[in-house]
């Protein structure tokens, strides 16, 4: 079944996302650090909704064969990563807090980033990559690059990614129902770029099915 009906919907939700960039670097251009082969958000540990997790799959799949190939050499060891992250994590299954920290700070290098530290679908990447640097707001909390030099006693627009995810969650949530699944609440389910790009998103859907 079709569902890129829902990707101009995405779109706008992308454009949103590079108009809060554009405007917070051009009103606080000496607190923005980033730069081309700046990857420390590249090496940030996160999840994609279904609905993104389709956009990326539909470009990487019309990417060169040895891009692709290996990019997914890259996906192994990606793979092994989280998988000892995963293992890391249950350690601290009593300590929510203790577990989130951990989470924060650990580093896994996304496959779609090359040798020469540049992303091989830059111009698709995720809405997470693309407001990195800048300031964010997830559960009430302001939060920022490392790497930015916004000061904490001053006040600067910021970026609400929990807005985002909520239409995130809407589009994959109707992904799913267009697809015949009953339990469309399994959309909150969260992808890793390493599965997305290796696995047809029909695929995936008829797992969380």
């Amino acid at each position: 079944m079709d569902f890129t009906y829902l990707f101009p919907p995405y779109d706008n939700l992308v454009s949103k996302a590079d108009l809060a960039f554009q405007k917070i670097e051009n009103e606080h251009p000496q607190c923005m650090k980033c730069k081309v082969r700046c990857s420390d958000c590249c090496h940030a540990v996160f999840g994609l909704f279904l609905i993104e997790a389709a956009f990326l799959k539909r470009d990487f799949d019309r990417l060169d064969e040895k891009v692709r190939r290996e990019a997914l050499l890259r996906s192994d060891r990606a793979d092994r990563d989280l998988e000892r992250l995963e293992k890391k994590l249950k350690t601290f299954d009593n300590d929510l807090q203790m577990k989130a920290y951990t989470l924060a700070r650990e580093r896994v290098r996304c496959p779609l980033l090359d040798d020469d530290n540049e992303c091989i679908l830059y111009p698709y990447r995720p809405i997470t990559c693309r407001v990195y640097g800048i300031p964010t707001s997830i559960q009430g909390r302001a939060r920022v690059c490392n790497k930015a030099d916004f000061k904490k006693d001053e006040f600067y627009p910021t970026f609400d990614l929990d807005a985002a995810f909520r239409e995130l969650y809407a589009l994959s949530k109707e992904l799913l129902k267009n697809m015949g699944g009953k339990d469309v609440e399994r959309a909150s389910l969260l992808i890793s770029v390493s599965r997305a790009v290796r696995t047809p998103i029909h695929d995936i859907i008829n797992e969380i099915l």
